[in-house]
């Protein structure tokens, strides 16, 4: 092979190799990235329409929630509120034979739309009506929900047994906003 035919194929295949880098670098990386990306929000998408779908099945069951919750939460008064904390777990503890030492009410406002009145309260009893008189604060229609509990014993053999617990009520300001 002649020195000009080796020149001219050293240059084709130089060329031939910048071209497809140049290629490369500038259309192939790129519409792979692209590519990948939109293969990514497609996933995301599909994902949100699957959860926008179970909602929408789902509907009817959270609307009834949410309205046994309106219904079922405390009043927007302070007193008359706490009231109605004091009464349940009044009647809750002589349901489940257990005696209330304290009641600690607290508010706490948390928005516009609802605020909390958080509870410390101290019970006493046997195991079996502890675990009855949490069973009925937590299964009970008003709207609270306990957020932390301890449990010692009172006396040597365990058979006399101090609950603390922190409860939280919803009292709902504004369900104007919310309602449909």
């Amino acid at each position: 092979m002649k020195t000009e035919e080796r020149q001219k194929l050293l240059i084709i295949v130089v060329v031939t190799v910048v071209g497809l880098w140049v290629a490369d670098f500038l259309v192939i990386e790129p519409t792979l990235k692209l590519w990948s990306s939109r293969a990514t929000e497609i996933a995301s998408l599909r994902t949100k329409v699957k959860n926008g779908k179970s909602l929408i099945a789902r509907e009817t069951g959270i609307r009834n929630h949410w309205n046994q919750m309106r219904a079922n939460s405390l009043p927007v008064k302070s007193s008359e509120a706490e009231q109605k904390l004091v009464s349940a777990f009044d009647q809750w503890s002589r349901d489940s034979q257990v005696e209330i030492s304290d009641i600690m009410p607290q508010w706490k406002n948390d928005s516009d739309d609802y605020k909390t009145l958080n509870c410390r309260v101290e019970v006493s009893g046997s195991l079996a009506s502890l675990s009855r008189f949490m069973y009925d604060v937590e299964q009970g229609p008003m709207a609270v929900k306990v957020d932390s509990f301890e449990l010692s014993a009172k006396d040597a053999g365990g058979d006399l047994l101090t609950l603390g617990m922190q409860v939280s009520g919803l009292s709902l300001i504004n369900t104007n906003s919310i309602t449909k």
